[in-house]
Parts: structure tokens; C-alpha cells; sequence
């Protein structure tokens, strides 16, 4: 039986406000700050909450487009805008410009950061070529290009501090994703799961860019960084894990990728974030749980060491990436306070894990309409003890290769893909934007080259059957029980990053373009306007001038609206994305904006 929870109304932002100076001290004073908004996900804790509260449920419905700024790019725009002092720093996607504009000045350009790359690198970056955005510590703007080049910008002018090369293209390495500052590092992941790259996440000296430590995701424990105390569900993990589960050498292309969100707890000096799909989606290639791939890690921010990882999803079947964020929040068990950590994972199973040991606390379904697996196995004396208990009807290991195993549900894009989740400590309710999306998954034979793709599987995307019709819904989520409180049913899948707000306001965006507000008790919509292009952007918030303003990209694109983005029509194209998302056209079309919102005075 999963054990409940119940949730405190004190925020892990609260818990990391009187942390000690263990943190980047510029970024853990500046995060404090509501007025302003240095890292991607608003705090070291992800909770992608804000307690500016000039807006509010009363008034929200007065909002208006104050200033818009074009990207001069195309395709998918995700991540959002930063905002120190009086300036605000957007990015775009490849070729990965970077605006530095002046708020006191209508957004006037201050500096442009425009780097030239090889126009190479868009054929190998999976799911279109959008960049998870920036972050800012120590008078510097980080940035890490589709190329993988680390680059650190002089915040006032834009100069180049340093830079340093991540990956290699050549072989299918590349990034989408944001970087995180901690202490005197900078961490940095690497995309390229689909081309059987070994991927890993590594820390840079934020002053040099000289590498600090390199941690992979599977491999020999020398490469992995595990130890004799690395533990597993409270166990130890014993020498060299991850190689007992693969196959002879699979392992040096086996993916777990790192292109998804991090997070960190100064008080414990854990950094946290989850690993990808093993490479190739055709499991019968590569037997074995293929750890660890599918994973959470916890480790050790100074030395990269792990302390402890769970793994999600063994011998992954269906491509549920495990990158997507680590919420930290406080929570009540059994009377006592307790350090928490929540996932909402691709596979469709909603997590709760005491973030310092790495129990498993809840698993449970955050759609309905995920079937691929009866439940994750909560009895701790169980040999299957949590793991996922998979159906046989869809296991596209057991139906075998060449057999197309229909009506998978989620899809490969998951129940929730990158697009991250909001935590209130206000509602005490997790705001999670969803796909509700299956899929037909048909797996055949590969081989590796280096650079080429190494995929393995054909797939075909549609709406959960017998729902409403769409493919999306908003929810808010409730950790101590582990269900949802109230759902909001979308047309498509909701891909942009949620933002909660201390007015009782929670924002998120449309793939058809709409910003939309809805109450955070309720969920009733309270606002929306509709953008020049579908929203893939996540909602930020800022103050100038002592008022509040709402800002989002806007730009479609992504995974679900890689036919848009890419100009495909072949209903297979984009891993199956192209036909599930085909009447999206219908809606909006390309673009590039950052639209500013407030209320007028």
C-alpha cells in the first residue's frame, strides 16, 4: 500500500531561504527576490512558483499586452525569459540568439549574442531545435548552444567570458536543455538518445569553464560515479550495476540522455534530475534492465557522486524519457517533517521519494487513461518492489519485433514530456500540464552508426480513447493522496511550462497560442489571449517599477509540433508526432514573440 502524505503549506523555496551559503550565493539572494527571475525554474527547488500577488483572481481578467518583442527565429520556442534588475535576457531557438533588453526602455536591444554555428546540427537534434533557455549567476549569462558549446556571457555587455565544447555533433551529440548554476559550477547535460550517444551530465568552474567532474548515466561505476554507499529504494547498488544489465558493450551507446531540468537542495548538497530512454527504442536489442537509464539521481553537487537513484522504468519499451523536473517541497508523514521530492514522469506515474534516502513514498497514475502498466508495485517485501507492473498486451518486448503493438497509452511523448509542473505552497497542490495522448509502437532491427539515427521503432500518435476528445489536460494534483483534484480538458497536448502565482493565479500556455489564467483552487479560467503562435514557452513573472508583469514565447514547435516547426507531413514523421498533431495547422502557424502582459493603471 503507497503511504499518504500530507502536505505542509510551507514551500521549499521557504526551506532553502534560510539554507546556508552552500548554494551560488548570488543566485539563492537573487531567487528570494519575487521581482525577479534568474533561473529557468524559479528557484533551486523548481517549484516554478512566484509570490508576487499584485494579480489576482479578482483582477487577472484585466490583463493587457503591454510590450512585445519578436525573436527573428522560427520554430519551437520553449524555455522563458530571465529578468535581473532592469534588464530581461530572451533567447531563441538554434542558431541560439540571445537579447539583452532594457526594460526601463520599452525592450530596448541593449546587446545581441548571436553565435555561428554549423547548420549540421539541426538534422541530428531530436524533436525540433528548441533551447530550454538561460540562466544567470555572478554577473554572467549562461548558455549552452545546440552545438553543446558552453558559453558564459558577461551579463552587461554581452561579451564572451569563456566557453568550452560539451559533445560532439559528428557523433549525435547536441543540447535543447537549460544549465544550472550551484556553488562555484555550472551543470550542463547533452541530448542525443536517439543516436546511441553515452550521455551524462557534467559541471564547469563557473569562472573558467574548466571541467570540474563528469558523471555519466550508465557505464562502469568509474564513469557513472558510484560508490560503495550509492543506494537503490534503500539498498546498495553493488559494483558496477549498470554494466550487469546490459548487454557486452551496449552500454557505450545505451542513451539515458540528460536533456531535462535540475534541482538542488543546499542544506543536503544533492543535485537532482532524471535520465532518458536507453538507445535503441527496440528493446529486444538490448536486454536487461539497462540501468541507469529512466532514472532519478541524486548526487553529491561538489565531487558529482551519487548518493542514491530509483529507476522508473527498467528496460524501458516505450521511450519514457526520465529528464523530466525534480519538485522539492517539505511534507508532513506520520507527524514529522520530511524532505520530498516530486516527479511527474513521461511513463505516466506521478512520484513522491524522501529526497536525502530516496524511499519511494507514492506512485500513481496522473492520467487515467495510462495503461501500459496495472500500478508501481508499493509492498517493500515484494522481489518487484517498485517497480512498474507491466501489461502483457502492451509490452512491445514480449509482442516482439516487427509486431505492432496498438493502443498504448501514454504515447512516447509520455503523459507529461519536458514541460514543467508548478508547486504552491499556498494550495499545497502541484499544477502539472499533461498529454493525454497512445500510441501504436512497432519495434524493428537497427544498427549503429555514429551520427546516424538509431531509433528502432515506428510509431503512430492519437487522443486517448473514450475522453474527451482532446489530447491535453491541465490538472492540479494533490502529492498526500496522490490523485487529481480538478482537470482541465484541452484540445491539444498542454506544452508549455505551468507558473503559480501568491494572487491564486495559475498561468500556462496552448499549443494553439493561447495564454490562459485559471483559479489555483478551482481551476475555473479566469483569462486567455491568444498569441501569435502556439505556446511551447513557459509563463514567467516579474516586477518593474514596483508592477507586476506576465511574460511568455510564444513560437510552436517541439515534439508535438514538430510538423508544424519542420515542415513534415508524413503522419510517421517526427516519431509519430506528425499525424497525432496534424490539425494543429488548423490553429496557428509558425512564429517567434515575446508578449508582455500587466494591468493597466
Amino acid at each position: 500500500m503507497r503511504r499518504l502524505l500530507v502536505l505542509t503549506a510551507t514551500a521549499a523555496a521557504t526551506v532553502f531561504f534560510g539554507a546556508p551559503a552552500s548554494a551560488n550565493d548570488s543566485v539563492l539572494k537573487l531567487t528570494q527576490d519575487p521581482n525577479q527571475w534568474v533561473l529557468q525554474t524559479g528557484d533551486y527547488a523548481n517549484t516554478r512558483h512566484s509570490k508576487l500577488k499584485q494579480i489576482t483572481t479578482d483582477n487577472v481578467n484585466k490583463l493587457q499586452v503591454s510590450w512585445t518583442f519578436s525573436t527573428g527565429v522560427l520554430r519551437g520556442h520553449e524555455g522563458s525569459p530571465l529578468v535581473v534588475g532592469d534588464t530581461m535576457y530572451v533567447h531563441t531557438p538554434f542558431p541560439n540568439i540571445v537579447y539583452a533588453l532594457d526594460l526601463n526602455n520599452d525592450g530596448k536591444i541593449l546587446w545581441k549574442y548571436e553565435p555561428k554555428q554549423d547548420p549540421n546540427v539541426i538534422p541530428v537534434m531530436c524533436c525540433d531545435t528548441v533551447n530550454r533557455g538561460l540562466a544567470y549567476a555572478d554577473g554572467k549569462v549562461f548558455l549552452h548552444q545546440a552545438d553543446t558549446k558552453v558559453v558564459a556571457l558577461d551579463a552587461k555587455t554581452g561579451k564572451v567570458a569563456w566557453s568550452v565544447v560539451n559533445g560532439d555533433p559528428k557523433k549525435g551529440e547536441t543540447n535543447t536543455a537549460t544549465v544550472m548554476p550551484v556553488k562555484d559550477k555550472v551543470l550542463v547535460g547533452i541530448s542525443g538518445g536517439e543516436f546511441g550517444v553515452q550521455c551524462h551530465v557534467t559541471a564547469y568552474d563557473i569562472n573558467t569553464g574548466k571541467q570540474a567532474w563528469r558523471a555519466y548515466s550508465v557505464g562502469p561505476d568509474s564513469q557513472i560515479l558510484f560508490d560503495e554507499k550509492t543506494t537503490a529504494l534503500g539498498k546498495p547498488v553493488g559494483k558496477d550495476s549498470s554494466l550487469a544489465t546490459w548487454q557486452g558493450d551496449q552500454w557505450k551507446t545505451g542513451g539515458g540522455c540528460t536533456w531535462g531540468w535540475y534541482s538542488y537542495d543546499p542544506q543536503l548538497n544533492l543535485i537532482y534530475y532524471g535520465s532518458g530512454n536507453p538507445s535503441t527504442w527496440n528493446p529486444k536489442q538490448r536486454p536487461g534492465d539497462n540501468k541507469w537509464s529512466m532514472t532519478i539521481f541524486a548526487r553529491d553537487a561538489d565531487t558529482g557522486v551519487a548518493k542514491w537513484v530509483y529507476q522508473m522504468t527498467p528496460h524501458d519499451q516505450w521511450d519514457f524519457d526520465g529528464i523530466n523536473e525534480m519538485i522539492l517541497a517539505d511534507q508532513q508523514i506520520g507527524g514529522q517533517t520530511r524532505p520530498t521530492l516530486v516527479h511527474f514522469d513521461r511513463n505516466g506515474f506521478g512520484y513522491t521519494l524522501d529526497r536525502k534516502t530516496g524511499e519511494l513514498l507514492v506512485a500513481e497514475k496522473f492520467d487515467p487513461a495510462v495503461n501500459w502498466a496495472t500500478k508501481v508495485d508499493m509492498d517493500k517485501s515484494s522481489p518487484t518492489y517498485g517497480r512498474p507492473l507491466v501489461v502483457a498486451k502492451y509490452s512491445t518486448e514480449q509482442n516482439g519485433e516487427d509486431v505492432n503493438s496498438t493502443g498504448i497509452c501514454p504515447a512516447a511523448l509520455g503523459t507529461k514530456d519536458q514541460q514543467p509542473a508548478s508547486y504552491s505552497p499556498d494550495t499545497g497542490l502541484f499544477y502539472v500540464p499533461t498529454n493525454h495522448v497512445c500510441m501504436d509502437y512497432e519495434p524493428f532491427r537497427v544498427s549503429y552508426t555514429p551520427g546516424q539515427p538509431y531509433v528502432g521503432a515506428t510509431l503512430s500518435m492519437f487522443p486517448a480513447p473514450g475522453s474527451h476528445g482532446g489530447m491535453g489536460n491541465f490538472i492540479a494534483w494533490d502529492a498526500k493522496q496522490g490523485k487529481i483534484v480538478w482537470s482541465n480538458p484541452e484540445q491539444f497536448s498542454v506544452w508549455s511550462g505551468a507558473l503559480s502565482t501568491a494572487g491564486g493565479v495559475v498561468f500556462y500556455g496552448t499549443l494553439e497560442g493561447y495564454l490562459k489564467a485559471v483559479d489555483a483552487k478551482t481551476g475555473k479560467e479566469l483569462y486567455k489571449f491568444k498569441t501569435p503562435s502556439g505556446i511551447i514557452g513557459n509563463v514567467m513573472t516579474y516586477t518593474h517599477k514596483g508592477k507586476q508583469y506576465v511574460a511568455v514565447l510564444s513560437g510552436v514547435g517541439g515534439w508535438a509540433g514538430i510538423g508544424l516547426a519542420a515542415g513534415l507531413n508524413d503522419p510517421n514523421a517526427g516519431l509519430g508526432a506528425v499525424g497525432g498533431y496534424a490539425a494543429l495547422s488548423n490553429y496557428t502557424a509558425l512564429g517567434g514573440q515575446l508578449t508582455v502582459f500587466a494591468i493597466p493603471q
